[in-house]
């Protein structure tokens, strides 16, 4: 059965999770620990260093249930030294995953930052080829579509020909205070672009990387405004995916899961299971 959102993080291989998400010692098979509370992933690994090997997409499929979904990325090599002028390369890539096309949420397609208006054309072919039976989504990063002018609203238009969804990257958290010495904010505050938020939905999966602060009542505060949103989606009849970050990662199955409680107070939404390291501690 289809659940009317889809909550994730960013990958599901994280050591300082073990304890809370995963068993204190877990080494390996994590996904089924993961998978067993969140419904869906971002496939950020596969921007770095493209689709694994086939035994290794093979033991996701075996892992993963089938209400699971996984939302990867094209790799960097297509996407930004390429910059989507070989085509073949993208539909290999989805190829290779072929025993999880069940199971793919929308495949993420992160532009570089100066890939602007005068390069639309390119990724008008990506979506003119893309396989119909697979979602995408789009994510820019150029100031131009950010400027509700031509530009974004040629870009917006581009995506609901071709019912592709228009990645959010909410970033207002992360920026809303310096980083006052604190390491892991600092350097998510350099790497993440400071983009303003434009909230629309272009296809069927509207899909949201909320990117958070190291205080709890800041994600809450920026968060709250996303429950009437997420509402009105579902009530529309589209399935959103909500991702959840924080500044080092090292909190957000916490934060998502403080974050997915708040939201079930106006959606009806299935409760999260308990973590892994938490039922092994009930055990002694």
């Amino acid at each position: 059965m289809t659940p009317p959102l889809y909550l994730g993080l960013p990958m599901w291989a994280n050591q300082d999770w073990q304890g809370s998400l995963y068993p204190r010692h877990a080494k390996t098979d994590l996904l089924g620990d993961y998978a067993a509370v969140f419904s869906s992933v971002e496939g950020n690994t596969t921007f770095y260093s493209g689709a694994p090997k086939a035994e290794t997409i093979a033991s996701w499929a075996r892992q993963a249930p089938p209400n699971f979904r996984f939302c990867l990325k094209l790799p960097a090599r297509v996407t930004h030294e390429q910059r989507l002028t070989q085509l073949d390369d993208a539909w290999a890539f989805l190829d290779a995953f072929a025993p999880l096309h069940d199971r793919l949420g929308p495949t993420m397609v992160q532009l570089p930052r100066d890939f602007g208006p005068s390069e639309l054309p390119k990724l008008e072919a990506l979506l003119r080829q893309w396989p119909a039976h697979l979602p995408c989504a789009v994510e820019v990063r150029h100031p131009d579509f950010f400027h509700k002018g031509e530009a974004e609203r040629a870009l917006n238009q581009l995506l609901i020909t071709f019912n592709a969804n228009r990645v959010m990257l909410d970033v207002r958290p992360l920026f809303s205070t310096p980083a006052n010495g604190h390491p892991g904010l600092a350097h998510a505050q350099q790497e993440k672009p400071k983009l303003p938020l434009h909230v629309l939905s272009t296809g069927k999966f509207p899909l949201i990387r909320f990117i958070g602060h190291i205080d709890k009542e800041i994600n809450e505060r920026y968060f709250a405004p996303w429950h009437r949103q997420l509402k009105l989606w579902i009530n529309q009849g589209k399935t959103p995916f909500l991702f959840v970050h924080t500044a080092d990662n090292r909190t957000s199955p916490e934060m998502a899961r403080q974050l997915y409680q708040a939201l079930g107070k106006d959606i009806m939404l299935a409760p999260l299971s308990a973590f892994a390291g938490e039922r092994q501690t009930t055990l002694f």
